[in-house]
């Protein structure tokens, strides 16, 4: 009964210490791709910001077409707006 005892007390013994290398691994490989995958989500964000700049003039000049006219009605509409507007009443205090 002994023996027997004792192979079970070594058995979870062996368990107890296999689950805690167990749980220091996984806190140690998680806090290094956390750290690879914050390093991994700023390179991702430089490398599309940099693209995003060196495709925004092609871009303008693909929309420059279609932004003329809407800009042109937009001063069309601004002027008739302000040519219509009454002069502002100013009360000057004695």
């Amino acid at each position: 009964m002994i023996v027997l005892t004792s192979l079970v007390v070594l058995a979870i013994g062996f368990w107890v210490a296999f689950a805690l290398l167990g749980a220091v691994l996984k806190l140690a490989f998680g806090i290094i791709g956390g750290v690879f995958s914050i390093v991994g989500a700023v390179l991702g964000a430089v490398i599309g910001g940099v693209a995003m700049l060196a495709i925004a003039p092609v871009v303008v000049l693909a929309l420059l077409p279609v932004l003329l006219p809407v800009a042109l009605l937009a001063i069309v509409v601004w002027a008739i707006a302000r040519a219509t507007r009454k002069p502002d009443v100013v009360v000057v205090p004695r």
